[in-house]
């Protein structure tokens, strides 16, 4: 039988990982790679502004981690077959609350920005994470850097 501070002992370090996947989608966050990159810049005025969620990551990592924590649990319950049907009950209802966890863990808010570019009065949209502590609004004249296929806008 499992106890509960082994429980907690295996479910820490699976948690941080699914966790851990989160990247950052904010127009201000570079990645290692994007570092000492040349970027291509051009300018623009926002049309319109507003708040979307941006959805979890879908990975394997929630699944897997819910269905090994679920079977553990599984497994400490009565013995025998019981234990042995309990054990896959586990994991699969593990996997299922894992997956939603992971993604519950990983959406965040983003915004939806609406910009006409200066150079070509084109009107594009472009969806990035949102930063509450430098928001922004119509009528901004903003900067779109471009940088290995990925846009990014900033004041």
């Amino acid at each position: 039988m499992i106890t509960k501070k082994a429980f907690f002992i295996l479910a820490a370090p699976i948690l941080l990982l699914t966790t851990g996947c989160a990247t950052n989608l904010q127009g201000d966050s570079y990645s290692r790679e994007d570092a000492r990159q040349v970027q291509t810049v051009e300018f623009g005025t926002l049309e319109d502004v507003r708040l979307v969620a941006i959805e979890g990551t879908k990975t394997p990592i929630g699944t897997l981690a819910g269905a090994a924590i679920g079977g553990i649990v599984g497994n400490s319950v009565g013995g025998g077959k019981g234990s042995q049907v309990a054990t896959v009950i586990g994991a699969v209802a593990g996997s299922l609350a894992g997956a939603a966890a992971e993604e519950g863990l990983t959406k965040s808010q983003g915004v939806e920005l609406v910009i006409r570019l200066h150079n070509s009065n084109k009107i594009i949209s472009l969806v990035q994470g949102h930063n509450p502590n430098r928001p922004f609004y119509t009528g901004d004249r903003v900067r779109l850097m471009t940088i290995n296929g990925q846009i990014r806008v900033a004041r």
